[in-house]
């Protein structure tokens, strides 16, 4: 059961960070975790998630960079 809703609310909080990310390609990960409500860490888990599925890429430096969405 527990795990049932933690995948939800993982694809849910993915699918919010691909919207974010279309949004806005240059937002930060601070950014993204004000607008979703939860941790940094949590952030960076899913972005490293959505990076090791090939979703989603990082083009240039991490400061000043932005996301790329891939298909």
């Amino acid at each position: 059961m527990f795990k049932l809703t933690t995948q939800k609310t993982t694809q849910k909080t993915t699918q919010k960070i691909l919207e974010l990310i279309k949004e806005k390609p240059r937002i930060t990960r601070k950014e993204l975790a004000e607008k979703i409500g939860i941790s940094e860490s949590g952030i960076k888990f899913n972005l490293n998630q959505l990076k090791k599925k090939n979703k989603i890429k990082r083009v240039g430096p991490d400061r000043g960079g932005s996301w790329e969405i891939l298909k």
